[in-house]
């Protein structure tokens, strides 16, 4: 049995009356019924972010950081703002750097009539400049097709979106887990 694939799924709107923390639940319930990813939330509003670059951290988002920094692969789950993704993501992703290096990264958006696909494009050359691997899968719902308990309206597309994900996730996490243990490339800053 190989060990599970140690994953963040960072969430990242901050905004006052966000809808990631929904998508959030349901998407870790879809994980909890798996084995072979561990799943650890890094939610950027409680990670205290700097407003602008520091090295000087504060505990709350060393923290956070560290968090990150211990997973072989990612989720970002974003909103999309003006065609974008949150300012808080950005700045998060300037100061985490190199811990994104070799590691997939997958997608779950929401929001409007794309889904949040524009946010999902926008952070792939974002990834692509810090040498993580993107995920072509991804999970998208538009507008806000969730009930008041917190279920997609369409559970089963969902989950079924979200398995595709999570399989993609898991064969690259492990293959790139693998290669990094195996070649140990020198790393050069970027």
């Amino acid at each position: 049995m190989t060990t599970p694939l140690r994953t963040a799924l960072v969430v990242a709107s901050t905004r006052e009356g966000r809808f990631g923390p929904t998508v959030a639940r349901w998407f870790e319930t879809i994980v909890a019924a798996r084995t072979d990813i561990e799943l650890t939330v890094a939610d950027l509003a409680d990670a205290d972010l700097p407003a602008h670059w520091t090295p000087d951290l504060s505990p709350r988002c060393r923290t956070f950081v560290e968090h990150l920094s211990e997973a072989d692969a990612y989720v970002i789950l974003t909103p999309e703002y003006n065609h974008s993704f949150p300012a808080s993501l950005k700045q998060a992703i300037d100061i985490t750097g190199q811990i994104w290096r070799r590691k997939p990264v997958g997608f779950v958006s929401y929001g409007g009539l794309s889904g949040g696909l524009r946010a999902v494009e926008q952070l792939r050359p974002v990834f692509a400049e810090l040498h993580a691997t993107t995920l072509r899968e991804t999970v998208s719902f538009h507008q806000f097709p969730f009930d008041e308990t917190g279920t997609p309206h369409d559970p089963d597309t969902a989950a079924q979106a979200a398995t595709v994900l999570l399989d993609d996730l898991h064969w690259w996490g492990h293959a790139l887990r693998t290669a990094r243990h195996r070649n140990k490339p020198h790393d050069r800053t970027a």
